[in-house]
């Protein structure tokens, strides 16, 4: 995969070894954005069974989800993940993050174009994701990115939790 780097901003490749700091990422950047969202209790359920290191691992052993890191000016300021979807020529964003005070520079931006480019090359035509309904900021930056909203889900959790998403959609056909 190759490396972005402008402006003091590098998107890297994230293998293994990095999954300890992306963990500990993740945990910042929810703690920060989702409460108002979700619940405090949804968030740590979701956090422990969604980046737990074993779970990360396997991600990215069986089932092809590439990771990538942002660093602006050599901090760890954000990241993605991204994999196959059931239907083919589909992949899907699984991950996209970034810490709210990093938001509003373009660096979203950035990574999801790289995620775009990325799965281009693995032969992608559609690019789809998950984001909930209340998660307006998001839905807005992946509108302004060219997604738009395909349908609404619920999706069981787990412990009585519920993701009340909107899947979204793009077209990467040139």
């Amino acid at each position: 995969m190759k490396r972005e780097a402008t402006n003091g901003v590098q998107i890297l490749p994230a293998s293994e070894e990095h999954l300890p700091e992306l963990a500990e990422l993740a945990g910042v950047i929810w703690r920060q954005h989702y409460p108002g969202i979700i619940s405090s209790a949804q968030i740590e359920y979701m956090l422990a069974k969604m980046y737990s290191l074993a779970t990360l691992r396997e991600e990215i052993r069986s089932q092809g989800i590439g990771f990538l890191r942002l660093l602006a000016e050599d901090r760890f300021v954000g990241f993605a993940a991204y994999g196959p979807a059931t239907e083919p020529g589909v992949m899907k964003l699984h991950k996209c993050y970034l810490l709210p005070e990093m938001h509003g520079r373009g660096f979203g931006s950035r990574l999801l174009q790289h995620c775009e480019r990325a799965v281009r090359q693995r032969g992608a035509r559609r690019l789809i994701l998950a984001v909930n309904k209340r998660n307006a900021k998001a839905i807005t930056a992946y509108q302004r990115n060219g997604f738009i909203i395909a349908e609404s889900i619920i999706t069981e959790f787990g412990c009585g939790f519920v993701m009340d998403d909107f899947i979204m959609s793009k077209d990467l056909t040139p």
